[in-house]
């Protein structure tokens, strides 16, 4: 005699089949970051060793020109856009065929020869911007306080406020204190960007050429990484936890200036980082704030070199 399952029964089998899918599936999604994890780690280390590599080509020296060259887009859709310089694609909008910082990854294309590696399988890429500008923002950023940034086509010359950055260490490789844990390439968890800024001294004269220093600030890095609104922010409540909205392994991947790259979890690299009263003496912004997000430059009045926090290249 065949026997069927009671009402009961089946209420059991459906009621262990839920525990367990509740069980599994935040394991399987945490496998999946883990996976995802790796291969971020992968790539950010092989956009470090092209990195070292170019630096190699061109006598110990980051990549800091601004050019334009016809066809030059990341992009593979825009590579036959139309092109007029001075104009489209490099002076006016859309900038698809500009080398400069904010495409910084067509540096590297001859030695990583493939596109996709700079991209972060963790973050979402902006996509107004990769289909406008040809420039890849929202995955690794490069960190301008290690390279520098030139910026010529825009007003024309070289001499520019905020035109021609040079980085506090020289802009070589050889000039930073301790290469294996110096961050030049990290991620730049909230708002699209392919840069972490660089900030200069607003005292300086405009029309020369900027010491340029990175934003090693553990208050701006904070809202960056943990959790908060921009409220939270303003009044300095909240943000005592990695929020997975901004960091979804809770950290970031940093690619560091001897070709090796590694996971850090949010907390360690904000211990790694100095605070406003350690590196302005007191002092603050003088443009911008803690809860800005500038790709651009940032702007201080006093700076303390005499700091040891080698992430960031200060060292006593």
């Amino acid at each position: 005699m065949n026997r069927a399952f009671t009402l009961i029964e089946l209420l059991v089998v459906i009621a262990i089949i839920a525990i367990l899918a509740a069980i599994l599936f935040p394991v399987f999604a945490q496998a999946k970051v883990a996976a995802k994890k790796a291969v971020a780690i992968s790539n950010q280390k092989q956009i470090s060793l092209a990195l070292l590599l170019y630096t190699g080509d061109y006598d110990d020296t980051y990549p800091r020109q601004d050019s334009c060259v016809a066809g030059s887009s990341l992009n593979p859709d825009l590579v036959n856009a139309p092109h007029n310089n001075p104009g489209v694609g490099c002076t006016t909008k859309s900038f698809y065929d500009r080398v400069n910082h904010f495409s910084w990854q067509k540096y590297l294309m001859p030695y990583s020869k493939n596109e996709q590696l700079f991209e972060h399988p963790l973050r979402q890429h902006d996509t107004t911007n990769w289909n406008v500008n040809g420039e890849l923002y929202g995955s690794f950023a490069l960190n301008l306080g290690f390279t520098g940034a030139l910026d010529t086509n825009a007003g024309n010359t070289p001499n520019k406020a905020f035109g021609n950055r040079v980085p506090f260490t020289g802009g070589t490789q050889s000039g930073i204190p301790n290469v294996s844990a110096a961050g030049i390439l990290m991620e730049y968890p909230v708002g699209a960007s392919s840069v972490i800024p660089t900030m200069t001294d607003d005292n300086a004269p405009s029309t020369s050429a900027l010491t340029a220093y990175p934003v090693a600030v553990r208050e701006y890095w904070r809202y960056k990484l943990m959790k908060g609104t921009v409220t939270d922010c303003v009044n300095g409540t909240s943000g005592t936890e990695p929020d997975p909205q901004k960091v979804a392994a809770g950290g970031i991947i940093i690619g560091f200036a001897d070709g090796s790259a590694k996971f850090m979890q949010a907390a360690a690299f904000l211990g790694k980082t100095p605070t406003k009263a350690e590196i302005f003496n007191g002092g603050d912004f003088s443009f911008g704030n803690d809860c800005s997000n500038f790709s651009g430059n940032l702007g201080y009045t006093v700076i303390n070199t005499n700091i040891d926090y080698p992430l960031w290249g200060f060292t006593r």
